[in-house]
């Protein structure tokens, strides 16, 4: 997995910095599986809204390592994990894992396929998100993803900011009405809505394309859409139906979300932690503890509830894995 170092927010590191906007924390004491802990709340979530909507989706997004008991590609799969989980989202398996338009590493990418394999022997759909700039690498990516059975995605941007110009029309187009995921031949992802300028225009382009799925932010600029837009969303602009899913970060809470408190940058709950420098506005989180979790799901107006009621029909789970930095972390703790 994709390794990133992060700075801890200590006071030499904060020069020129203001200090009302940064979170104090304390270190967590005792031991903690991060993994099993991940594991946990994408399960307790997938329970939720299952028992809301029992067709709603949950994708998470990265985290292949928690695929298995041992974090291994020859472990065990973990049951109770690929039975709470609709399909997996994996970014750079063919192409872009360092640098767009590059090859993803042999090693890599064989140790990718290996988890992705499992999850998929577990009818699991697979998801790809690669980056790409010429066609003839766009053109493999696609080849390559369809040959093992994965449903792919391939985008010029990391940032996930605009629809592709190539190819012009969706990787395997076709006129099906899509209402189950395993059904679902090619998908978009458009998460960031720096481009368009107003939720309309953003709704509005989407709409002119025949992607079998699309994966939108759950605001645009911290407004949500219309219900009138999301159904719109749905369909195809060939009339068909499709699959329209949002994304919520469980692993990281967002200083521009509907549940952030602004007296939290100098008294923050003690499940908030420090801000992730590579991505500033987002700070880790013990995301075990019940507090957090009441944000995102069985509780009033909580995340999950939001999607739920604005009639998404599911989620990419974001944030997964954070797990990995908290390993990171406490290893150099000790």
């Amino acid at each position: 997995m994709k390794r990133i170092v992060f700075t801890f927010l200590f006071p030499l590191a904060l020069s020129g910095c203001d200090f009302d906007d940064v979170p104090r924390f304390v270190p967590e004491q005792g031991h903690t599986d991060y993994r099993q802990e991940m594991r946990d709340l994408v399960q307790d979530i997938s329970r939720y809204a299952k028992s809301v909507d029992s067709s709603f989706i949950i994708i998470p997004n990265g985290g292949v390592e928690l695929i298995t008991t041992n974090g291994k590609t020859n472990g065990t799969p973990d049951s109770a994990y690929l039975n709470a989980i609709d399909g997996i989202n994996q970014n750079g398996v063919f192409y872009g894992y360092s640098i767009i338009d590059q090859p993803t590493p042999e090693a890599e990418q064989e140790r990718l396929l290996d988890f992705l394999d499992i999850a998929q022997d577990d009818d699991v759909s697979i998801l790809v998100t690669d980056f790409a700039l010429s066609e003839v690498n766009i053109d493999d990516a696609y080849e390559l993803a369809e040959g093992v059975g994965y449903n792919a995605f391939v985008t010029d941007s990391r940032t996930l900011d605009d629809i592709p110009i190539y190819p012009p029309e969706p990787n395997e187009e076709n006129r099906n009405d899509i209402e189950q995921l395993l059904e679902a031949r090619n998908f978009l992802s458009l998460t960031n809505t720096r481009l368009y300028s107003t939720p309309q225009e953003l709704v509005d382009a989407i709409n002119d394309t025949n992607y079998d799925l699309i994966i939108i932010d759950f605001f645009f600029n911290g407004a949500a859409y219309t219900e009138d837009q999301i159904e719109s969303l749905k369909v195809k602009s060939d009339g068909g139906s499709r699959l329209l899913l949002t994304t919520m970060n469980i692993g990281q809470a967002e200083n521009d979300r509907f549940y952030w408190e602004s007296h939290w940058y100098s008294s923050p709950p003690s499940w908030l932690k420090e801000e992730d420098l590579s991505d500033r506005g987002h700070y880790y989180v013990n995301y075990w503890q019940e507090a957090w979790r009441d944000l995102l799901f069985g509780e009033t107006s909580d995340y999950l509830d939001k999607i739920l009621d604005a009639g998404f029909d599911g989620v990419l789970l974001e944030g997964i894995e954070v797990y990995e930095h908290l390993e990171e972390k406490k290893e150099s703790d000790q």
